[in-house]
């Protein structure tokens, strides 16, 4: 029996759709085929100049470390000239700061003992700090001009030269300051508040407990007794008389018989020289280039590593975390 011409006309419409669908499937795929691979080449160049601006950045930064390791070289050659030595006393004196005596001392050691040191200077901008710390510098400073009489230290005094700052300079053979620096303010203090009435009003009780009779009588949350006031008194009177008698050793006769250069007043330059505080108004460069005879500085000090200065150069927040990934980041107050 013959087979029925429409089902055979069926069957070729049939596989005609199958062949066509199969064809719209294949092409469907090289569509997402394509996309693919496209999305695959977009990565990689992205992952390409990704690598290269890094490595761009790296050769940025070492190119700096490298600027600055050369630099650092360049100074050490220096050192083979006559110079004079300069050593910054700026800021707070205390413990943990840029002018702590660990700090200071070491520079004044260095530049003591550097034979190509004709002279050293100590550029001072500082409004003080602690009594103890400055008794170090002061002390220190004696010692080294003992060892090294031949070697003139001077204090020279750019915006402020008081309290603290006023004492190490005592120690130097002169003292210079600007006509408008301010300079002295011999005295000590001990400043806080007291919030015992404050509390009363506002109905909180304090509760100290301690061994010992006088132990919080600093505490600003109990009352200050009168034995106590006089006891902390003493002690700040104690220290203005060492204060007072380091400035007497080191100044001398050059001294003023002036009532009030103890009294905690602070002066211009032009004062102070009338005064006998100062010897003289003049910059570094000045006494580098007219008392010393050596016009070229070379300062003295904790010297930052290359990447530090890097770090501190560039102030990107990134570094600093870079750095510290790799583990390379290096009683009263005188006034």
């Amino acid at each position: 029996m013959a087979d029925n011409p429409w089902d055979e006309k069926m069957d070729d419409k049939l596989q005609a759709t199958v062949e066509k669908a199969q064809e719209g499937g294949k092409r469907e795929w090289r569509l997402i085929e394509k996309l693919l691979m496209g999305l695959h080449a977009e990565q990689r160049r992205s992952r390409r100049w990704g690598i290269f601006f890094k490595l761009l950045t790296f050769g940025y930064l070492f190119g700096i470390l490298a600027i600055f390791l050369m630099g650092k070289d360049l100074a050490q050659d220096v050192l083979v000239k006559e110079h004079t030595a300069i050593i910054d006393v700026r800021g707070p004196i205390a413990d943990g700061e840029e002018a702590s005596a660990d700090n200071l001392v070491g520079a004044l050691r260095a530049a003591f003992k550097e034979p190509k040191s004709r002279a050293v200077i100590m550029r001072i901008n500082s409004p003080g700090g602690s009594p103890v710390q400055s008794g170090y510098v002061y002390d220190e400073i004696k010692r080294l001009r003992g060892l090294y009489p031949e070697k003139k230290l001077y204090a020279v005094i750019s915006d402020m030269g008081a309290s603290g700052a006023y004492y190490i300079a005592a120690a130097a053979d002169d003292i210079y300051a600007d006509k408008a620096s301010l300079v002295g303010s011999i005295g000590v203090t001990s400043a806080g508040f007291g919030f015992v009435e404050l509390m009363e009003k506002l109905g909180v009780e304090r509760r100290a407990l301690a061994s010992g009779e006088h132990k919080t009588f600093l505490d600003p949350f109990s009352p200050l007794k009168d034995s106590e006031r006089r006891f902390w008194q003493e002690v700040l009177g104690t220290t203005h008389q060492q204060f007072i008698d380091q400035v007497r050793a080191g100044r001398g006769d050059r001294l003023k018989g002036d009532d009030r250069l103890f009294s905690g007043l602070v002066w211009t330059g032009e004062q102070a020289l009338a005064l006998g505080l100062i010897d003289g108004l003049g910059s570094s460069s000045m006494v580098a280039r007219d008392i010393v005879g050596y016009e070229e500085l070379v300062e003295y000090g904790a010297k930052l590593s290359p990447l530090d200065k890097l770090i501190d150069r560039l102030g990107v927040s990134v570094s600093k975390s870079l750095a510290s990934e790799l583990g390379l980041s290096g009683m009263g107050t005188l006034r």
